[in-house]
């Protein structure tokens, strides 16, 4: 009998969680992800809200992830310069270096690089439509890249903005992933069709 797509994510999940804790020393898969995440998340993201709602864990879970983390001198807290009360999360010199070595981990790199071009691009494409439909039925945020969201506006070569913010945008945030993306073309979270 044939598995089911739930059995092939299932099964292709755990064989991928083995390996980064293996890659990653030990390390919980959910903190090596809300590490993965804040080195590429952008400014408007590097919260431990943020990590929480990227994670789609509770606030406790979060918070004794990113408690952890601290503890193992992988990531910083940091008050926001213009406002004391809100902390902002950094990823250290030896987070990265952690990061550098597990992710991706080197089995999905070996096993995807066994494939053809025209295959890894399917699957790419077939995953990517997957995650958007299965965001779009939980109503959760997308968490896409900033250049793929309705905000973003090219001001010129190099010179980018967020429609959202006002704020101006360097080409290495336009590639960072942002908590407030909404995809364009996509109706908002408030229901008006853009």
């Amino acid at each position: 009998m044939p598995l089911s797509a739930y059995e092939y994510l299932t099964r292709i999940g755990r064989l991928v969680q083995a390996e980064e804790r293996a890659s990653a020393g030990g390390l919980p898969p959910v903190q090596l992800h809300a590490l993965d995440y804040l080195v590429r998340c952008n400014r408007y993201s590097d919260k431990p809200a943020a990590v929480g709602d990227y994670l789609q864990v509770t606030k406790g879970t979060a918070s004794q992830t990113l408690l952890a983390l601290e503890r193992r001198g992988l990531i910083e807290k940091r008050s926001d310069a213009a406002d004391r009360r809100i902390v902002r999360l950094r990823v250290t010199s030896r987070g990265r270096s952690l990061l550098r070595r597990a992710m991706p981990p080197p089995l999905v790199v070996t096993a995807l690089d066994g494939l053809p071009a025209e295959q890894r691009r399917r699957i790419m494409g077939a995953l990517d439509s997957f995650l958007r439909e299965l965001q779009r039925v939980n109503q959760g945020r997308s968490f896409g890249v900033c250049h793929t969201c309705r905000h973003f506006v090219r001001e010129g070569n190099e010179r980018f903005r967020c429609g959202l913010t006002s704020d101006a945008l360097s080409v290495d945030e336009s590639t960072r992933i942002c908590r407030e993306h909404e995809s364009a073309g996509v109706s908002n979270r408030k229901g008006a069709s853009q």
